[in-house]
Order: C-alpha cells, then sequence, then structure tokens
C-alpha cells in the first residue's frame, strides 16, 4: 500500500529536531507563499503547515497568497526574495513541474528556487462513465483504441493535474481523445456522470464520493502501488510499467539559501511529518505525507519535471 515506505524514510530523514536546529534560530515572522487561490490543496496544506511549524521554530509562520498563471506567480516572487529564510514557497507539481514546461516564463523555479522538504502527496485515481463498457484499464484502452478520436476526457483546465495525468497516460498508451477543459473538476463531473465525457482523472479526495456511491466507476490509481482506500482498484503502472503520477506539494525557499536556514527548515517539517496527528490531518484531505531528505526531494522534483518536460516534447502541448 502508499504507506507502506514511511517508516523507513521516517527513520532516515526524521532526526531528533534538536541535534539538527541549533544553526538558525529565526527572530521575526516566515512568510509562506500559497502560489494557489484559498481553498486549495496548497492554501490547505500551507495552512495546517504554518499552524504545526510555528511552535517549532519559535516565530508565526504566516500564509500569504499570491495567485494566477499557474503558480508562477507566487513562485517568482519567493524566487526574487532575500535568500534569509523569512520568504518560503509552497511548491508542488504545478509550480516546479508542470507550469515551466508549458509556460514560458522569465525565471526557472528550478534554478531560481531551493529545496528543502516535502509535505505530501494526492493520489489520482482514473474514473469512468458507468456506461462505458469497461472495467479495467486494458479493456479502456482497446475501446480507445478501436474508436479513435471518439470519447472525450475532461478536467480542470490545460495545464491542471487533472489534464497532465491522463494525457500522460494517453501518451504512454497510444491513445487519442479529445481533450475537454473545465473550470474545474467539480464542473466537470457532471459530464462524466451523464454520459457526456468518457473518462476523467481526479484526486482520490474528489472522486472518492462518487465512487462509493456508484455514480463512476473506477479502473486504475496513478501511484505506483495501489492504495489502501482503493484496495481492488489496480495501479496504472500494473498496465504500463513505469507510470506514476503524484500531485505533490512541499516547501522551498529562494536560491542560494543558506545550508543552515534550509537544515533547520527540514528538520522542523520531519518532526511534523512525523506526528500521527498530522498524517490524520493529511489523510483527511486525501493526502499521504511524503518524508524524504533534502537531496532526495531535489531528485523528486526533477524527475517529475523531466517526465512533464518529455510529454511536451513528443505532444507540443502549451498553455500560454
Amino acid at each position: 500500500m502508499f504507506r507502506r515506505s514511511l517508516l523507513p524514510l521516517f527513520a532516515a530523514t526524521a532526526l531528533p529536531f534538536t541535534a539538527r536546529a541549533q544553526a538558525w534560530t529565526p527572530d521575526r515572522p516566515i512568510r509562506l507563499i500559497a502560489p494557489f487561490a484559498a481553498g486549495g490543496a496548497a492554501d490547505i496544506i500551507s495552512r495546517i503547515a504554518a499552524e504545526e511549524l510555528a511552535p517549532i521554530l519559535g516565530q508565526q509562520v504566516v500564509v500569504e497568497n499570491r495567485t494566477g498563471a499557474g503558480g508562477a506567480i507566487g513562485t517568482e516572487f519567493v524566487a526574487r526574495a532575500r535568500a534569509d529564510g523569512y520568504t518560503l514557497l509552497t511548491a508542488s507539481q504545478a509550480t516546479h513541474g508542470i507550469t515551466p514546461v508549458l509556460t514560458r516564463l522569465n525565471f526557472d523555479p528550478g534554478t531560481d528556487t531551493t529545496p528543502i522538504a516535502n509535505f505530501a502527496g494526492v493520489p489520482a485515481v482514473l474514473i469512468v462513465n458507468n456506461d462505458l463498457p469497461v472495467r479495467t484499464l486494458p479493456d479502456f484502452m482497446n475501446l480507445i483504441r478501436s474508436r479513435p478520436g471518439q470519447l472525450a476526457y475532461g478536467s480542470a483546465g490545460i495545464g491542471s493535474s487533472t489534464h497532465m495525468t491522463l494525457a500522460l497516460l494517453a501518451h504512454k498508451a497510444g491513445l487519442d481523445m479529445t481533450h475537454v477543459p473545465y473550470r474545474g473538476s467539480a464542473l466537470a463531473m457532471p459530464d462524466l456522470i451523464s454520459g457526456r465525457l468518457a473518462a476523467m482523472t481526479d484526486t482520490i479526495s474528489s472522486a472518492l464520493p462518487f465512487i462509493r456511491d456508484g455514480r463512476v466507476r473506477a479502473i486504475a490509481v496513478s501511484t505506483k502501488a495501489r492504495l489502501a482506500v482503493l484496495p481492488d482498484v489496480p495501479s496504472v503502472s500494473e498496465t504500463l510499467p513505469g507510470y506514476e503520477v503524484l500531485n505533490w506539494y512541499g516547501i522551498s525557499g529562494p536560491a542560494a539559501l543558506p545550508a543552515p536556514i534550509v537544515a533547520t527548515i527540514h528538520a522542523a517539517v520531519q518532526t511534523i511529518l512525523a506526528r500521527p496527528a498530522f498524517q490524520q490531518r493529511m489523510a483527511s484531505g486525501g493526502m499521504e505525507v511524503l518524508p524524504m531528505s533534502t537531496a532526495d526531494y531535489a531528485a523528486y522534483i526533477a524527475r517529475d519535471r523531466a517526465q512533464w518536460a518529455e510529454l511536451q516534447r513528443a505532444t507540443g502541448l502549451r498553455a500560454d
């Protein structure tokens, strides 16, 4: 299950906070920039993290929403900030993986920010209309191949994680489908239920109520392993080895952030990730904690971006 790898990772990353956090002690409030609107996943995780981090760091952590351009506005604000630890970013798959490869930016999140720690990931699930004559991912792929370009999938908008998750699957499987973007996946769901759409991918937290009450059918999850909440639903990777999409959220700072500051904040994050109460708060939003070292977090970001860059080169997808 998705949770299985957490304990070894905690053992590797969650060293005692007191042993690692002596080099930098903040002496004024810290701003945590959430580059998406209030109420979304990035905002929610920012506010939970700010609440948990404040007593550890000994200073108030203030969440500030700076939205627009697929997260690029808030990300650039942090990239241009002083590298003193007092302006941080809630980074994500959108800000560091998808937006930089689909949009022309005047900065590079990969080199103009400093990775610090990952918080959590949000799995996605491929769901289909109940009348679609498919029960498995191979069934789905065979149907699409038999009707190229005739069936449509919905998303929360061009370049959204819900768009890219299925676009990547279609690319890897050689499927020809029509993309219909909406202003949010919640607006696409009625059309999926009614049959105007054949399929869509959505976050597990958003899709689960519709799956459980039988209004849509789940046929695959985007994680490498099956999910505990949907144990009978295979992962895409069981059919397409190497496929994995997880909408991740972490914390980053400006470029050239001094190592003592990185170490202090990283240690504080590992402390909260190890708390069962924090894990439960993440789980209530459909998220799983993802503890990892700073180096592993940086590598994770790079791999995620490379995946979307490959897709962009192969398809010519642009969001601008």
